[in-house]
């Protein structure tokens, strides 16, 4: 792990993502790529005239001293930190970024539990996890400062899960925490019978070269909806991050149904860990 990308926009909710990202970076000697967006338009940006030209410079020497500011942190002493300023809030461009520096993971902050329509920056949190081609942690309330040492992974043992699972996979192993898979069955027309149950875990743990005496290790919850099942276990079993799938661009609304995956982000008091199907 080399790298890590944390968009910021001065707030709490982005401190405490950068407060995370410093913990990781020093466990892993990492560098922190810290990046605002500005928000002017093409009007300012484009225009030749002074007065326009003379608005753009200001605004970019505000924001060059609010992020110098706003780095002066001890948790980043002895961390490699590199500032970025963009001009406007286009989020393919942290992607491109990500692909460009080779970086392992975006980390974003949350105002909490009231929805990803919410987050520190809106909607955009959401379009990062679109664009994203790499991880992206959301933090909610609270920094990440001690060590992961469990991760729930929610799963329903698709072919789609496959990829995002070897991802997390890897990446898991890099912080040397373990994965501890749930699959939630439901009083719905998705209900699947043990037999149907030990079938699709049998064949995914083939598809993924998993030891197949590990099935014994998957946790089967039973509850009215997923969210409220892979939650109920998250949170019973003390994990420290809840880990999904998601379609990227089609917005996270994988596993099984609707939009469960975006349910259990709005939702969910633990930090989000994100992987693109």
């Amino acid at each position: 792990m080399k790298k890590i990308i944390v968009p910021v926009d001065f707030s709490i909710h982005s401190e405490n993502a950068l407060q995370t990202a410093a913990f990781i970076a020093k466990k892993n000697n990492a560098e922190i790529i810290v990046v605002h967006m500005l928000e002017l338009s093409n009007a300012v940006i484009t225009q030749s005239d002074t007065s326009s030209s003379e608005e753009a410079f200001f605004y970019l020497k505000l924001a060059e001293k609010k992020i110098n500011t706003f780095l002066q942190k001890e948790y980043l002493s002895d961390v490699k930190v590199t500032p970025i300023i963009k001009h406007f809030k286009i989020f393919s461009e942290l992607d491109e970024l990500a692909k460009e520096e080779g970086v392992d993971f975006i980390i974003m902050g949350s105002k909490g539990i009231s929805g990803l329509k919410e987050m520190f920056i809106g909607s955009n949190t959401e379009r990062v996890i679109r664009y994203a081609n790499v991880p992206v942690l959301v933090i909610k309330d609270k920094p990440i400062t001690k060590e992961i040492e469990k991760v729930v992974f929610a799963c329903d043992f698709s072919d789609d899960d496959v990829a995002p699972y070897l991802k997390a996979k890897t990446f898991f192993r890099k912080l040397d925490c373990n994965i501890q898979l749930v699959y939630v069955n439901t009083p719905s027309a998705k209900f699947s019978s043990s037999k149907e149950v030990e079938e699709k875990m049998i064949a995914f743990f083939n598809k993924t070269n998993e030891d197949i005496s590990n099935i014994n290790e998957v946790k089967i919850v039973f509850d009215y909806t997923v969210e409220q099942g892979v939650l109920y276990f998250a949170n019973k079993s003390k994990a420290d991050i809840v880990a999904v799938a998601t379609h990227g661009r089609k917005g996270i609304s994988h596993f099984f149904e609707g939009s469960i995956a975006e349910d259990i982000a709005n939702h969910s008091k633990l930090p989000i860990l994100s992987f693109k199907i």
